[in-house]
């Protein structure tokens, strides 16, 4: 390891590389993390590629790292390894309006690359919480989600190119950004949701969508779940412009107002909230939810950030409350109701305490499961089998990571993961990336 530390330190200078520490080796969530070997910093794709090659040939394991956000143990150390952070790949090539394309290095944040197309008109389409802290490699890795799912896709959706490294050296570069080049496989798209277990993604070549031209934003008191799904399908036919519908429970209110001292945002309480965001105009707005009852609305940019905290802030609050269980799961919008109420029934029968938020406009829910241990896995293996039972999915954004490896059967035949497992050999023989992640 001493000769190995010695080669990083000739490929991207004494400066970058370092010992472990915990914002490289820990988790936000708490749960997950490990030693460390050292951390290597590249500073460009060259720099990278020389740096998987070394650890190839010295037979070390390297974990790929963005912004360390991720909710499932798949970008920290689980003893040993090498940790490659990607942060310092903070390149921002210059806009293609006409292609409606930028091409940006794989450690720049979402909030970084809006700052720079702030004027285009032009936005990424893929939105949430984590956006100052994020990295676009990381989440095209995990083809992350987000609040816009529902009109903009995924991270997949925004790939027209990638560049990457295999375990041993050579780069993979498609950055054309080609809207039709069907020649042969698309490696790209075999990287998006690879979580760094088939090459590091160094940069990427993104597809721009229309920035909102005066986004308004609602948050609506609920009796339930079931309510909610049935409004947001209602304005989903009424609002064209609808780019986010997002539910949470009145669990998640009251512990996100407790940990930054929010005020009840409605005159009531209720069993659920929805937060819908949209590009239409207030009267087609309030047509939409018709009599829906305890409302807010919020039409300039300070009142709409003010209720958005309500949202984006349940992940860190939660990690403040404790090591949280985070099942971030899939199923068909007609059957959340009922998956909603099993699961909370299934953590509060462990002697837990359930939170639930997430996106209605594609069937994605986040279960938290507080005051339990964090090595009981009784809660995941409750909750993912009755996923698995609503035709669901057990990873809807946060990636399978270590926390649901052993799941990935629930929600995958045999024959899926024995093709996926034959990918992994092909591309990376001796396991050196990210080994026991997501396989």
């Amino acid at each position: 390891m001493t000769e190995l530390a010695d080669r990083l330190r000739e490929i991207v200078g004494d400066a970058h590389v370092l010992p472990g520490e915990p914002r490289y080796e820990r988790d936000v969530t708490g749960r997950f993390g490990g030693p460390a070997a050292v951390v290597a910093r590249p500073g460009s794709c060259a720099e990278v590629a020389a740096v998987l090659a070394a650890c190839t040939a010295a037979g070390i394991a390297v974990v790929p790292q963005g912004g360390n956000t991720g909710l499932v143990g798949g970008g920290v150390p689980r003893g040993g390894e090498v940790v490659l952070s990607l942060a310092r790949l903070t390149a921002i090539e210059t806009l293609d309006p006409v292609a409606r394309q930028i091409t940006v290095g794989a450690g720049v944040t979402p909030a970084t690359l809006a700052a720079a197309l702030r004027g285009s008109s032009l936005a990424l389409g893929v939105d949430f919480g984590a956006r100052d802290a994020a990295t676009l490699g990381g989440m095209v890795a995990t083809d992350a989600g987000g609040a816009q799912v529902l009109r903009h896709g995924t991270m997949r959706a925004r790939v027209a190119g990638l560049e990457a490294v295999l375990a041993d050296g050579r780069v993979l570069r498609r950055l054309s950004g080609l809207p039709k080049d069907n020649a042969g496989y698309d490696l790209p798209q075999l990287l998006v949701g690879s979580e760094g277990t088939l090459a590091v993604i160094t940069a990427v070549r993104l597809a721009l969508v229309d920035a909102p031209h005066r986004p308004i934003a609602a948050l609506i008191g609920m009796r339930s779940i079931g309510a909610a799904v049935d409004l947001v399908a209602g304005a989903r036919r009424m609002l064209p412009g609808l780019q986010a519908a997002e539910v949470f429970d009145d669990a998640a209110l009251e512990i996100v107002m407790g940990h930054l001292a929010l005020p009840q945002p409605l005159a009531e309480r209720h069993a659920v909230y929805v937060l819908v965001e949209t590009d239409d105009d207030v009267d087609a707005l309030a047509a939409a939810l018709g009599d829906a009852g305890d409302v807010v609305v919020a039409d300039d940019t300070a009142r709409r950030q003010t209720l958005w905290r309500y949202r984006e802030a349940l992940n860190p609050a939660v990690n403040a409350a404790g090591i949280p269980h985070k099942l971030d799961v899939s199923v068909p919008l007609p059957a959340m109701a009922a998956f909603a109420a099993e699961a909370r029934a299934a953590v509060e029968s462990l002697g837990g305490t359930a939170i639930l938020w997430g996106h209605l406009g594609d069937g994605n829910l986040h279960v938290n499961a507080l005051g339990l241990p964090p090595e009981d896995e009784r809660v995941d293996e409750t909750v993912l089998a009755l996923v698995a039972g609503h035709g669901g999915s057990i990873s809807a954004e946060h990636g399978i990571g270590v926390a649901k490896r052993p799941y990935l059967g629930l929600t995958r035949t045999p024959e899926e993961l024995s093709v996926m497992a034959a990918v992994k050999r092909a591309l990376d023989p001796r396991s050196i990336l990210n080994p026991g992640v997501l396989l």
